[in-house]
């Protein structure tokens, strides 16, 4: 039987048996992205459902729980899928601040006029 080895964050699991690589600024800043349009949808789908009380998971405490599971994993989905365009517009954002960031002073501050 073999453990089951957790990498830290950031890190992403490589085929090819070397050491795990770190996941590009890029792969980083599109699923911080992809999470945060996730949160959003979870929210609004959780808003749509709490008015449902028909069918068969209507009842009471485990009824709200696997109706909160379920706009989870449709909220991921959707998300991963495309989504409704917030995660490429948070994308582009934090592509942008993370590109002044790593601007050096002379370019940050535009040409300079002689």
């Amino acid at each position: 039987m073999t453990a089951s080895v957790q990498l830290a964050p950031g890190l992403v699991p490589n085929l090819s048996g070397d050491a795990p690589k770190v996941a590009s600024v890029a792969d980083q800043a599109r699923s911080a992205a992809q999470d945060f349009e996730a949160v959003f949808l979870n929210t609004m789908l959780q808003q749509m459902f709490s008015g449902v009380g028909e069918g068969p998971f209507n009842g009471g405490y485990a009824g709200g729980v696997w109706r909160s599971f379920l706009t989870d994993e449709y909220s991921k989905a959707f998300a991963k899928k495309g989504g409704i365009g917030i995660a490429d517009q948070v994308y582009r954002s934090l592509m942008e601040i993370q590109e002044r960031a790593n601007a050096t002073p002379a370019t940050a501050q535009g040409p300079k006029v002689l």
